[in-house]
């Protein structure tokens, strides 16, 4: 059976925009058309033109050149005159990342250790309260310059002294100060060293007081002679003022713990007054001062 095809009208033709306007017959013509039956037509809307794909690209300028270079060698393959510093430049910053992270955790560990230092120093303090003991000279026993005179005071002198000192660790309930070998006690007399002579060692317990004798010895002494006449006139007067100084290694241990400090050194200056350059001389403190230059918190 065949299909019956049915015709399609034409679309109404488009009216030039630049079509000059109808005259004369024309005129006549639309006269007729309007005495005919009216008809509704909708005019087409214009189409955007579309692209021909017939046409050649444009060829650039004389003179002008275009180099097309793959993507992959542009961003990732480097020349290869260059390709070793290209590495080194890309190894760099992983470097330095690496070294500032390593320069941040040591400074860390360091602030922390310095920290647990500190807090494990703030509480032994407050447990123990360790203080400093206190020195004095109960007596001072001289030889050797009673018999000093204006006329003998370009010779050489070598004048022996015994102290009996005396070493107080009352303050401190539980701390135990060892003293270790090596100290000195020296006796001076206007800034002229006199005489030394060594401290013994040994063990003071918490609030205990000891009592030790040092004796002290000095050769090829030579005094001025301003200072013999005022040694003399001093004498005579009975308040002969002198020094005794001693720097003692020692070492405190906290209660009956293990724990203890390292050594440091203790200097005592105690003033002393005299009334005689003889053996049963009367010593009168007149103040000590205790310095402990790595333990300031220790008075």
């Amino acid at each position: 059976m065949a299909d019956r095809v049915h015709p399609i009208p034409a679309p109404p033709s488009r009216r030039s925009d630049h079509q000059p306007p109808p005259t004369g017959d024309a005129n006549a013509t639309a006269a007729d058309a309007t005495t005919s039956a009216p008809t509704e037509t909708t005019p087409l809307q214009e189409q955007p033109p579309y692209p021909s794909f017939n046409q050649r690209p444009l060829s650039p300028p004389p003179g002008t050149y275009i180099v097309q270079i793959p993507k992959d060698q542009v961003l990732r393959v480097p020349p290869p005159d260059r390709a070793r510093r290209y590495k080194k430049l890309a190894a760099r910053p992983a470097r330095r990342r690496l070294l500032r992270r390593a320069c941040c955790f040591s400074l860390a560990a360091v602030l922390l250790l310095i920290l647990l230092a500190a807090a494990f120093v703030g509480a032994v303090y407050l447990i123990f309260r360790p203080r400093s003991p206190t020195f004095s000279v109960s007596s001072l026993s001289i030889h050797g310059l009673d018999t000093l005179s204006s006329s003998s005071s370009s010779s050489s002198l070598s004048p022996e002294l015994d102290a009996a000192v005396r070493a107080d660790n009352g303050r401190n309930r539980r701390v135990i100060i060892d003293y270790r070998g090596g100290g000195s006690v020296t006796v001076s007399y206007a800034g002229e060293r006199l005489a030394t002579g060594p401290w013994p060692a040994f063990r003071q317990a918490a609030r205990n007081v000891t009592v030790f004798a040092v004796a002290m010895r000095g050769n090829g002494v030579r005094l001025t002679e301003e200072q013999t006449k005022q040694l003399a006139a001093e004498q005579a007067a009975g308040d002969v003022p002198m020094v005794v100084e001693a720097v003692v290694p020692v070492r405190l241990r906290f209660g009956g713990t293990l724990l203890r400090t390292w050594t440091v050194d203790v200097k005592a200056t105690c003033d002393v007054a005299v009334d005689r350059l003889a053996a049963n001389a009367t010593a009168v403190n007149r103040g000590c001062k205790v310095k402990v230059k790595p333990l300031w918190w220790w008075r």
